[in-house]
């Protein structure tokens, strides 16, 4: 696809509007504001003709419209990310999408993701926190690099902040924990002894987070899996 310009892309967004769409993702908690109401496998596929392109990804952040942040995230290159740009982003962060999907497609594949992880897990901002674990949850998932200490490190941080009421941190964490005890064998036992630490804290998200992390860190699927990716490392290591 010839390159585009931004407005030539809002346009394109704005010809797919659905007010519809976007009283239905008002309900799943995503910010009405701004919103088009446009489903991410559009945007997905969106974005594979638009190809990476940092300059525009900056152009359609700053157009404020939830769809083109959304696109942002999809087309901007990992390796022209700066620090700054991620610390401009989170304070625009005000919808869990918007969070969840700048980490999980962007942030999470820049060298400054373990790090940030950590800073922002000790930030107020509802949205700038729940970004610190919705990045623990992608690099568990994406970072296949990264050894276990980068990960058991992550531990004692969900403890500290799983007291946390907030709905959208509380899942974050949630989400961090059970990504983390997903990953292999040895983080799926610290996860675990870390989940039934937060289960005995005094508070109603910590419990929630604790048991529901712990029914699917224990579940056969997962401890199956596990030791079927076990076997097959020990055998071509």
């Amino acid at each position: 696809m010839a390159a585009q310009s931004a407005s030539q892309v809002i346009a394109k967004l704005k010809s797919h509007s659905n007010p519809t769409n976007v009283a239905g993702m008002a309900r799943f908690g995503i910010n009405p504001k701004n919103t088009l109401g446009i489903p991410i496998p559009f945007l997905r596929a969106y974005a594979k003709k638009i190809g990476k392109d940092h300059a525009l990804a900056q152009k359609l952040w700053e157009s404020e419209i939830h769809e083109a942040r959304l696109l942002a995230g999809f087309i901007d290159d990992p390796k022209q990310v700066t620090e700054k740009q991620m610390e401009h982003w989170a304070k625009d962060f005000d919808s869990w999408d918007i969070c969840d999907q700048a980490c999980s497609n962007l942030f999470d594949r820049t060298p400054y993701a373990h790090a940030k992880a950590i800073e922002w897990s000790k930030r107020n901002e509802e949205f700038v926190k729940r970004a610190g674990f919705a990045l623990m949850a992608a690099l568990a998932v994406h970072d296949k690099k990264a050894n276990n200490e980068a990960f058991l490190r992550f531990l004692p941080i969900i403890k500290r902040e799983s007291a946390d009421e907030r709905n959208f941190v509380r899942k974050a964490v949630n989400w961090a924990l059970r990504q983390i005890g997903k990953r292999s064998l040895l983080l799926n036992a610290q996860a675990l002894k870390t989940a039934r630490e937060i289960q005995k804290l005094n508070s109603k998200s910590a419990k929630w987070i604790a048991a529901d992390a712990i029914r699917e860190l224990e579940s056969p699927a997962v401890k199956g899996r596990l030791r079927q990716h076990a076997l097959t490392l020990k055998k071509y290591s």
